[in-house]
């Protein structure tokens, strides 16, 4: 039976003291608690831009459910907030107030509080509350967490202080970091995920009086000074309220040099006093604090001098100000010396705490404080998918990471960081930079020079933002269309992948490393060492993925020919860095099994550094020794001893390098295996010219998203197109023609640019700045009509244009079996059926890889596989209206039907729908001849071969491809399939006389 209502109306000496001390103990002057949620049914279960509460998570099961309860026992009221979960993802609910209503002002009050029922399951509660913005969904997040580690009934109380601004996402660019609490929007809650529970909640409420430290605040212009021996370092103090107000009581900071490594009357004059900011003190008002420098002309390492600030009326700074006398005198410090030199002075005086920190990574959203980076001397941060500055701007990007090189100017050896970023196709986690093709489409060029100029304008649009590390390029050869990562591959064939690894120059320059410290050059990574393209469909045990991270089982030579050779490549080109892969690889024949190959030390010391002579340095994957067998000091000690040098152990660096540390004290890791690793990282961070440079030179970023750079982005759309069917000469369109558009990716740029673009997954709709392809046939002169599901009217058009295929995807998340298939959606059918059935018609196929098509093929004109081109639609427009000719080809076979694969140029089994390297062109008109032209033409691309000609023997061969194309149609049967494919292959392989007779051989068989 619920509690009746009059049960509240007790005692007032009574009720403080059921209440916890602490708010018994509220001041009498406080005002009254104000109600945020009774959950008695005054707020309804809705979202924006109506008042309610709503849940959501990241997958579909993870919502958590939730109902009002009637509870006898509620803390206030009849009903509580009642809900069960059971989370693999994240999961929450929100309270978004209404949209349409002013937001509320909770400036008075000094937190917020509930009730919550515990049920002392250790697990971690995020409490997240929604400050500034036009409303719940576009405001500032402001996060803390508690932990349920008691059983039933307790008032969680948490005042506003005790929020930090949420680093790891932000639904908006950003408003202005601080916490006003004049325009609030609600709150959330995040359920802790691997946990199946139960909870309840009730009397959401603000409490107390809001003291003067949560509207005024005391910062220092920065947190680390570095400064020349001999040198005054001039600290500057500036009070700021929120709202820009006058304080109105004085503020006081008190300040005194104490601590650090510097030594006070020997390296620096020690100074102390106290600030005052009387009352009525303008918000912005700063005073200095001057804190002089002693030369003794010693060569040493850099010394810390620590300035102690205790503020009263204000929240003091997050972190203590170091002022830092810079490192001189050291030969590792000279510019002049050669590189192995600096390496080896800087190496032999580093501790090995020091060390092991350069072989740390983190994930800039994961440091708990940016004090960490000088206290765990970590070497290098990253950003994953999706973690960006706010604002995500070139500016933000270089702010951000200037800050982060600051603080590594407090380590005794002012090691700069190397920060690195996944800039798989442009620099796709800034909004606004060039999104290029994804690698399945640059594949389809053929083109290694366009490859080339589109990693060059990558690794300038990354290095003007301060990144000094992309990576990329993904040098997988990938074997089965079924996986996620299908479109990070150049191609099914190792040469292609090979001839693709231009892009290695278009990020680092030459490929011995002196174009390295440039403005427009980044260090490149090959990833992922190896096999991780040839994973079997079913080997994965990563969740619910069927493919990625799964086993890659071959023969030696398999390995040799197939997915060591990229690599070969990749190190004679001076590549940088190489990151090993996540799945296993079984060799057969060699007694190992299935190894995770973070652990395979005879693929990474012994194939990568050994027999291919890598000197630079190897990165792990994300969190990937935590796959690893046993404990976490086996994981660490598994990989280093593997060769893997840094590990990217994006929230646990704290436990990374203190358990190499601990692993090298126990003889499980030698010092030598250490020094050798550590060596490798600050040779590479020398050629960049990070010790001279650290900090961003954004002289380049004002070609960032430039016409220039987009006009490279266009042009390798429009190479990357490939026209598998052409009946009747339909394409190119005439822009007299009236063309009905229809499909789901005509008008979609996030579509179109697909995964790992501002997000790791990638997102559809208006996510990004650039041009459709609907946009760019209109942009053209077309004469478009626009119906998106084939809803309106089709009669009175000369032509319609289906943009069908896939939403963006990454990884094994996208893999086929986990929710996607390699299938068209029903809407994408019905729309290519109605549109097909009507008029002639042209179909795009925009994914990351093949789709089954092959029901419809005979009521489709003309069939383009458009990959993922950027953002860039214009390109696909340039050939659809002829403005630039169809030139690509298939850079892996397009299967009949899934049962098919894996299907690969070379398999002795081979009848696809159509084969690798298949593409009609538009560029000229198909050469006349047959058979006896074919012979003529493999003598003569032998003869070029013999010159070493390879121009001539590339064109002999095109010539021949089109004759093959022209007679086979689309009567394509394995018999013309197979040789047309392995001709490509010879092509690639600079086997040009036999390419044409493979051709010749496919022609006899159309």
């Amino acid at each position: 039976m619920p509690r009746p209502r009059t049960a509240l109306l007790v005692p007032g000496a009574l009720l403080a003291a059921l209440l916890p001390l602490s708010a018994a103990a509220h001041a009498a002057d406080d005002p009254p608690p104000v109600p945020v949620d009774r959950f008695e049914g005054e707020v309804p279960f809705a979202s924006q831009p109506a008042d309610g509460i709503f849940t959501w998570g990241g997958d579909t099961d993870d919502p958590p459910t939730l109902r009002l309860a009637d509870r006898a026992d509620a803390p206030e009221g009849a009903k509580v907030l009642s809900g069960t979960y059971d989370i693999s993802g994240y999961g929450g609910f929100t309270h978004d107030f209404a949209a349409d209503q002013p937001a509320h002002d909770w400036s008075a009050h000094q937190g917020i509080r509930f009730w919550w029922e515990g049920h002392d399951n250790g697990g971690k509660v995020a409490f997240e509350i929604k400050d500034g913005g036009a409303n719940g969904e576009a405001s500032e997040l402001w996060t803390t967490s508690f932990t349920d580690d008691f059983t039933g009934w307790k008032q969680i109380e948490i005042p506003f202080r005790d929020f930090t601004y949420r680093t790891d996402y932000q639904p908006v660019g950003g408003i202005d970091h601080v916490l006003g609490l004049t325009r609030m929007w609600g709150y959330s809650v995040t359920l802790p995920a691997g946990l199946k529970g139960e909870f309840a909640m009730d009397d959401v409420e603000l409490y107390g009086k809001a003291d003067q430290a949560l509207h005024a605040s005391v910062t220092t212009d920065a947190p680390v000074y570095p400064v020349t021996e001999g040198a005054t370092a001039k600290v500057r103090v500036t009070l700021a309220t929120t709202g820009e107000q006058p304080v109105d009581e004085p503020v006081t900071v008190t300040y005194t040099t104490a601590g650090g490594t510097a030594t006070a009357g020997q390296d620096y004059t020690p100074v102390s006093g106290t600030l005052t900011f009387p009352a009525g003190t303008p918000s912005g008002s700063t005073r200095t604090i001057s804190v002089p420098t002693r030369e003794d002309r010693a060569a040493e390492p850099a010394e810390t001098v620590p300035l102690r600030l205790t503020v009263d009326g204000a929240k003091a700074p997050d972190q203590t100000p170091q002022i830092v006398i810079d490192a001189h005198g050291l030969p590792y410090l000279n510019p002049k010396l050669p590189v192995r030199k600096r390496v080896a002075d800087l190496l032999s005086r580093m501790s090995l705490a020091e060390k092991a920190g350069q072989m740390t990574q983190a994930e800039r959203a994961g440091l708990a404080t940016p004090g960490d980076i000088a206290s765990y001397d970590l070497g290098s941060l990253l950003s994953g998918g999706g973690s960006t500055p706010t604002p995500n701007t070139p500016e933000g990007w270089a702010r951000m990471i200037d800050g982060f090189q600051l603080q590594a100017q407090a380590t005794r050896f002012q090691i700069p960081l190397i920060y690195g970023v996944d800039a798989v196709h442009g620099h796709n986690n800034l909004y606004g930079a060039t999104v290029m093709p994804h690698n399945i489409g640059i594949g389809a060029t053929r083109n290694p020079r366009l490859a080339e100029r589109t990693a060059a304008v990558t690794a300038a649009e990354v290095r003007a933002t301060g990144v000094p590390w992309d990576f990329a390029p993904c040098l997988c050869v990938s074997r089965d269309e079924r996986w996620g990562r299908a479109y990070e591959s150049f191609g099914e064939d190792p040469a292609l992948v090979e001839s693709m690894e231009t892009v290695i120059q278009g990020l680092q320059g030459s490929a011995d490393g002196r174009e390295l410290s440039r403005d427009d050059k980044v260090l490149a990574t090959a990833k992922h060492f190896v096999g991780d393209g040839g994973t079997a469909y079913g080997s994965s045990t990563t969740g619910s993925y069927t493919i990625d991270q799964g086993v890659t089982t071959v023969t030696r030579q398999q390995l040799e020919d197939i997915h060591l050779a990229p690599y070969k490549t990749a190190v004679r080109r001076g590549i940088g860095t190489v990151m090993p892969s996540f799945s296993s690889l079984d060799i057969t024949g060699d007694g190992k099994g299935a190894v995770r190959m973070h652990a395979r030390g005879d693929m990474i010391n012994g194939e990568l550094k050994g027999r291919m002579g890598f000197d630079g340095f190897v990165i792990s994957d994300w969190n990937a020794i935590d796959q690893l067998p046993g404990d976490y000091a086996d994981h660490v000690g598994t990989a280093v001893n593997a060769g893997v040098d840094m590990m990217m152990v994006p929230y646990s660096y704290k436990d990374f390098s203190g358990t190499l540390v601990d692993d090298v004290k126990a003889g499980r890791v030698s010092e030598a295996r250490i020094d050798d690793a550590v060596s490798r990282i600050l040779k590479e961070k020398f050629e960049l010219g990070l010790f001279e440079h650290p900090y961003a030179d954004t002289s380049g970023a004002a070609a960032i998203g430039s016409p220039a750079h987009r006009a490279v982005a266009r042009e390798a759309a429009a190479e990357s197109q490939v026209l598998l069917k052409n009946s009747g000469g339909l394409l190119p369109l005439k822009k007299s023609e009236k063309v009905y558009v229809a499909g789901s990716n005509a008008d979609d740029i996030g579509n179109q640019t697909g995964g790992w673009t501002l997000t790791w997954q990638g997102a559809s709709g208006d996510t990004e700045p650039g041009t459709t392809i609907l946009q760019g046939m209109r942009e053209a002169g077309g004469d478009v009509t626009y119906s998106k599901d084939a809803s309106a009217p089709t009669g009175g058009y000369d032509v319609g244009v289906v943009v069908v295929g896939e939403t963006p995807y990454a990884e094994g998340v996208g893999d086929v079996g986990n929710g996607h298939s390699l299938s068209l959606s029903a809407a994408d059918q019905a729309a290519v059926d109605k549109v097909c059935g009507a008029m002639k018609c042209v179909v795009l196929i925009v994914s990351g890889r093949p789709q089954l098509i092959g029901d419809r093929l005979g009521e489709i004109d003309s069939l383009v596989a458009s990959w993922l081109p950027g953002t860039e639609g214009e390109g696909v427009t340039d050939v659809l209206y002829g403005a630039r000719p169809f030139t690509g080809q298939l850079p892996v076979t397009w299967p009949k039907s899934e049962a098919q694969l894996p299907i690969n140029v070379g398999d002795a089994s081979y009848d696809p729908q159509f084969p690798y390297g298949w593409g009609l062109t538009t560029r000229t008109a198909v050469p006349h001849g047959g058979a006896g032209t074919l012979k003529s033409l493999a003598a003569r691309a032998a003869a070029a071969e013999r010159r070493g000609d390879q121009r001539t023997g590339r064109d002999l061969v095109t010539q021949a491809r089109l004759l093959v194309q022209q007679k086979a149609g689309q009567r394509m049967t394995a018999a013309v399939a197979k040789p047309f494919a392995d001709a490509d292959h010879l092509l690639l392989t600079g086997h040009y006389g036999k390419a044409v007779e493979k051709l010749a051989q496919a022609y006899r068989a159309a």
